[in-house]
């Protein structure tokens, strides 16, 4: 059995919803899977900390205060939209608060578990590819000040390109530091001196 279905019990669920027929249909079904869950309604100022999954009805809110609530965690969590009917203006708000799954009213059982699993899927995707373009951009940093500090040797020495990478590579070791710290000094140093 894949992870995503067996941790899913493990998972927290918020329902945002006025307590009519489907909010009733998806707290039976939510129950049925085993997770824990708690209802809310109206809209609160901020989501209890350990909510993981969050149905929320977004035909009575605008984008801006469902994004505001949804906003205000330290941690991500999944969102799946609960909606009546679709037009652009519904659309819009399911966009613009980044649901990862969306539900179609009256909710019946059917499909309450395939969206569960699908969003949570989508949700972790996006954590695991924000980390990875933030290592990327980080990497791609740390090479730009590389070459930075390669060039300002090079101008200030005369020296190749491979020599300069080298002479940031002994001093990172000598002083057991990174050649990105290394650079780091070298493009302050040039700054202070230009400064002067």
């Amino acid at each position: 059995m894949h992870d995503l279905i067996r941790d899913l019990r493990d998972q927290n669920v918020l329902l945002i919803h006025p307590r009519d027929r489907s909010a009733d249909e998806l707290l039976q079904q939510v129950h049925r899977i085993g997770c824990s869950f708690e209802h809310v309604w109206p809209l609160p100022r901020s989501l209890p900390e350990k909510a993981d999954i969050v149905f929320i009805d977004v035909s009575v809110h605008c984008a801006g205060e469902l994004k505001a609530v949804l906003d205000r965690r330290d941690r991500p969590v999944t969102v799946i939209a609960i909606i009546g009917y679709e037009n652009p203006s519904v659309l819009d708000v399911i966009l613009e608060i980044g649901a990862h799954a969306v539900l179609m009213k009256p909710v019946r059982a059917a499909g309450v578990l395939s969206s569960m699993i699908l969003a949570r899927r989508y949700q972790m995707e996006q954590v695991r590819c924000s980390k990875d373009m933030s290592k990327l951009r980080e990497k791609l940093d740390n090479v730009q000040k590389v070459n930075d500090a390669k060039f300002i040797l090079m101008r200030h020495r005369g020296i190749t390109e491979r020599d300069a990478y080298d002479l940031i590579r002994k001093q990172a070791m000598a002083k057991r530091t990174t050649t990105t710290e290394i650079a780091q000094s070298i493009i302050n140093a040039e700054t202070i001196l230009r400064d002067l």
